[in-house]
């Protein structure tokens, strides 16, 4: 998807951010795997908005590159840039604008999917990491997407995502082409919302793609039934599952 092309952009945050929280929990998952290895320089693949990228400065102490290919995404990431140790390239990752051997570890968050050519990314990936660097893959599986919160409340949406997102061998497959090990594997459930009135009025942000891409009467009729759902129930913090790979 060209996010250059769409609204997505501005509405992307109000969508996805879900607070210092979830940040901390992902900071927190990296560094368990990270066991005291040189993270002083980080790329953010695919770094959108900007969502985790003053976080992974902060965390890690690190001069950080957030690179995406979208114009409109870099520009809300500048808007909120407050650490000096950050900056953001245009740049996609199949042609990673730094040079080889410049970085430590690599970070991408729901960026997987959007790569044209996969093999290539993953040996890029390779060619720009220092000896010993790791890359961390945050993303969405075929294995984890019926447990997607939205997923019962929208029925187009399983067969879109089953298109949009790889299974966990698929992901595997173009790291290890290109020279990687996975080291580990796991799934990290995130809280995205604190009811499901307030998790309705995020996915109606129109921050999300697999969203966005509904037609508006099953849009807003899953939106009504999520609501309903949430009115019908005792009040209850909205869970997701993440897969997050790790590659040395």
């Amino acid at each position: 998807m060209d996010y250059d092309l769409t609204d997505i952009p501005a509405a992307y945050d109000l969508g996805r951010d879900h607070g210092p929280d979830v940040l901390d929990l992902w900071m927190r998952a990296l560094k368990a795997h990270i066991h005291g290895l040189s993270a002083s320089n980080i790329l953010d693949l695919g770094c959108g908005t900007g969502r985790f990228t003053e976080a992974l400065a902060v965390y890690f102490a690190a001069e950080v590159v957030g690179i995406d290919p979208s114009m409109k995404m870099l520009e809300l990431a500048r808007e909120k840039q407050r650490d000096r140790r950050v900056q953001y390239q245009r740049g996609s990752a199949e042609a990673i604008p730094l040079s080889s051997g410049s970085v430590d570890v690599i970070f991408m968050s729901m960026s997987f999917h959007h790569f044209n050519n996969r093999e290539l990314a993953a040996r890029e990936c390779r060619r720009v990491l220092r000896e010993r660097g790791m890359v961390f893959v945050r993303t969405g599986t075929r294995e984890s997407i019926r447990a997607y919160p939205y997923v019962p409340f929208f029925p187009s949406t399983p067969a879109m995502l089953d298109e949009l997102l790889p299974d966990r061998g698929e992901l595997r497959e173009p790291f290890e082409k290109a020279g990687f090990h996975m080291t580990a594997s796991e799934i990290i459930t995130q809280t995205i919302a604190p009811s499901w009135k307030a998790y309705a009025d995020k996915l109606s942000s129109g921050g999300d793609s697999v969203i966005a891409r509904l037609g508006r009467e099953e849009l807003e009729s899953g939106l009504a039934a999520i609501r309903r759902h949430g009115a019908e129930v005792i009040e209850e913090a909205i869970v997701e599952p993440i897969d997050l790979f790790v590659f040395h």
